[in-house]
């Protein structure tokens, strides 16, 4: 493809639809790697699972042409820990070349699901960089792929040959569970979590086919493997949360990294959430617009039946930052997001930082308040745009007070 994209790339995901500089190519072109047909690295470990053209779809590897610790290259929990910046994050993506190849999702149950499927698999539930050898059939092209769940994937070629190097580690409860056959989906993702696997490890394993019953199996593209494990970890904590206690006070908690803003504010009631996103004009994914953008999904006490198709994967991420919060405090809480995306954000990451943000958010101290204004008040002094938007737009302000509380009569 031509190295030069449009500044809209957010939307031509680096087709190079115009032909002008792409504002996102142009941090990370420097850092694309030299190789032709042959490299040798150390995956991080990471794999990609493609939804083009589903069922039969591309699959592979992702690897640099180098040996080291590559895990920062991978993990958005190492990427917030360390505070990278996001030419930081762009610079480590661009390094790593996927090496695919095509198949069908429901190979992942078969006993003879050939080599390269088999490879990434093993890849895939890997807890340590896993150092491989690779042969393209044809050399690496400069282009990459944008989406709001995941992190970039760049450098694509089909995959020719695959040797591991080395035996991957496996921590001892992944390998139990990605060989019980019997085990669901969702229970062996509630297991994994409960053990202190990373979210972003489960993910992988999910999106490579190795959890939940042997006649049920099938590779889950990387997007929809993100958001099915921020759903079904966050259910999972909520099926006890919805019995505990309510807060007894208004708590609001806030946080900020590289261009994303949240104030997340909790209420005295019976479980609800709701998001709202703000896109400034100049962020990530409004590039251009000539007005600010607002997304919305909310949610009642009985949860959601459709998904959350005006915020997606960022509603399930930072709904399962609430719930692991609300679950250590043992309390339930309506449950108010307010984000805003500003142009410091001007290259998607994925949803996997939001997730560290908003987990980041509830481990600082909170402020508390006697009423809805005052809390408002206090965010209307972090927040770029007027907060007034934010509460107009809100479903669940307009819902809640409307019951009288016992605690009015005592």
């Amino acid at each position: 493809m031509n190295l030069y994209t449009s500044e809209l790339c957010v939307k031509c995901k680096g087709k190079g639809w115009c032909g002008e500089k792409c504002r996102i190519l142009e941090k990370i072109k420097h850092s694309f790697p030299k190789t032709k047909t042959h490299f040798s690295g150390s995956s991080p470990p990471e794999i990609f699972v493609g939804r083009y053209s589903y069922p039969h779809i591309n699959a592979g590897i992702l690897s640099p042409n180098e040996y080291r610790d590559t895990e920062e290259m991978s993990l958005p929990e190492i990427w917030y820990e360390k505070n990278m910046t996001i030419p930081e994050i762009l610079s480590q993506r661009s390094q790593l070349i996927y090496s695919r190849f095509k198949s069908r999702v429901l190979d992942a149950r078969k006993p003879n699901k050939g080599k390269f499927l088999s490879t990434m698999q093993e890849i895939s539930i890997a807890s340590k960089p896993v150092s491989t050898e690779i042969f393209l059939s044809k050399p690496v092209r400069l282009s990459f792929e944008l989406d709001k769940n995941h992190a970039i994937i760049g450098n694509p070629a089909p995959l020719k040959s695959i040797t591991l190097q080395e035996n991957p580690h496996v921590e001892k409860k992944v390998e139990y569970l990605t060989s019980d056959t019997d085990n669901k989906a969702a229970g062996g993702i509630a297991e994994l979590y409960k053990s202190k696997i990373k979210t972003s490890h489960i993910i992988k394993i999910l999106s490579a086919g190795m959890l939940g019953l042997k006649k049920n199996r099938k590779l889950v593209p990387t997007r929809w493997a993100v958001t099915a494990t921020d759903d079904t970890l966050s259910k999972f904590l909520l099926e006890k949360i919805r019995y505990y206690q309510e807060l007894g006070e208004i708590r609001l908690f806030h946080n900020y990294y590289i261009g994303n803003h949240y104030e997340i504010l909790l209420l005295p009631d019976k479980f609800s959430f709701e998001v709202i996103e703000a896109f400034i004009i100049g962020s990530s994914w409004n590039p251009s617009s000539s007005s600010d953008l607002f997304t919305q999904d909310y949610e009642s006490f009985f949860g959601r039946r459709k998904y959350a198709s005006n915020v997606t994967g960022a509603y399930y991420t930072v709904r399962l930052a609430v719930a692991e919060y609300l679950e250590k405090i043992k309390k339930q809480a309506t449950v108010l997001v307010l984000r805003e995306e500003r142009p410091e954000y001007n290259a998607p990451l994925g949803v996997g930082i939001l997730r560290e943000l908003a987990r980041d958010a509830f481990r600082k101290k909170y402020e508390t308040f006697n009423s809805v204004k005052e809390a408002f008040e206090k965010i209307k002094q972090r927040l770029k745009l007027n907060p007034e938007t934010f509460r107009e737009k809100s479903w669940l302000l307009k819902e809640y007070g409307k019951q009288t509380r016992l605690g009015k009569w005592f």
